[in-house]
């Protein structure tokens, strides 16, 4: 079996350290990628923290995977040696079930999840992309259109279609007032992603120290939390939120910034359960609803999309041997907006 390089947790309290391992051998489907970028995200310091409550070690976390392509199965048709190509969030789901559909794959049974998980054998452990190669079977892989850099382009793999899907979903477009809560490594994505789909677009961060940016990234409004007039000014003015905050915050008060029939959408996942108000949602018929990833078909189709506006993450590269400075960094929001693990420095 080949053998990879990268950094692994091995337990909830430690910090992640350089890991040898065995990759499994391709089969006639799959493709063989050299990863040359991999993106970081919160839940990567989740899982690896365990702070859900279902994490295996070891661990190589990463699922934001960008690379080339070194060779293919007998059977593989869609790619070939040299082609630029990525790896999100799961790499395999279930092909036979009764319930499969294609375009809500990523809710359906049997999804295998890129790390922390286990292959459709039960046995084999997955793990991600802080690593030197990764085998993926060829319905989970990914084309980078050509004007898109594997490096700011990585995390579009998680960020990017986190809020490309919702905002598809309820129809952001022109006429469409859209808030994002939260100018972080997701939050700027949706900043980009709403603008270019001509919705009109609003960030509520808790403070204005990223106005300038938020408004140079396609946001027309940018208002801070931390003001209470800022909810009273807004109150029942927007189609769509879409909450990419991962810690505790009040919902009633967000949901009352809605217009009837207006929806927020939860996109970050907090550590412990947030108290919602019946009538938060009942006068205006209001809804609170949650949005994971996408489907292939789906973020092969936000990929594309991306190329047509040239839309990018804005990043910042490290070396693999500063991922455990850059998680805490993370937790302070010390980051603009994205790390991305350059995996050449594992050589």
């Amino acid at each position: 079996m080949p053998i990879a390089k990268g950094y692994a947790a091995t337990d909830a309290s430690k910090p992640l350290i350089p890991f040898t391992f065995e990759r499994r051998d391709p089969n006639e489907d799959d493709v063989v990628i050299s990863v040359q970028y991999c993106g970081v995200c919160h839940s990567d310091i989740h899982q690896a923290r365990n702070e859900w409550g279902f994490s295996k070690y070891p661990m190589v976390p990463g699922h934001e995977v960008a690379g080339v392509v070194t060779a293919v199965g007998s059977k593989v048709s869609k790619f070939k040696v040299g082609d630029r190509v990525g790896v999100g969030c799961f790499v395999d789901s279930c092909t036979t079930c009764a319930t499969r559909d294609p375009d809500y794959e990523h809710y359906m049974p049997g999804l295998v999840q890129t790390y922390n998980d286990v292959e459709a054998d039960g046995k084999t452990p997955t793990f991600g992309g802080y690593s030197d190669s990764i085998v993926v079977k060829e319905g989970y892989v990914l084309s980078f259109p050509d004007n898109i850099p594997l490096d700011a382009g990585a995390p579009l793999l998680c960020a990017g279609i986190t809020l490309y899907s919702p905002l598809r979903h309820w129809k952001a477009g022109p006429g469409k007032k859209v808030a994002i809560v939260g100018m972080g490594g997701l939050g700027h994505m949706g900043v980009k992603l709403a603008h270019a789909m001509g919705a009109e677009v609003t960030v509520l961060s808790q403070t204005l120290s990223k106005k300038e940016d938020g408004l140079k990234l396609g946001a027309d409004h940018y208002y801070a939390t931390s003001d209470a007039e800022t909810f009273t000014k807004l109150a029942g003015s927007f189609d769509l939120i879409l909450n990419t905050v991962g810690t505790a915050i009040d919902w009633n008060a967000y949901l009352n910034l809605l217009k009837y029939d207006g929806s927020m959408v939860l996109l970050g996942v907090p550590e412990h359960a947030v108290p919602v108000h019946a009538f938060s949602l009942i006068p205006g018929r209001r809804s609170l609803s949650g949005s994971m990833i996408g489907s292939i078909k789906e973020t092969q189709e936000m990929l594309d999309f991306c190329g047509e506006h040239n839309i990018v993450s804005e990043i910042e590269k490290i070396n693999i041997q500063q991922i455990n400075e850059a998680y805490e960094r993370v937790l302070k929001s010390d980051v603009r907006y994205r790390f991305v693990i350059d995996i050449a420095s594992l050589a």
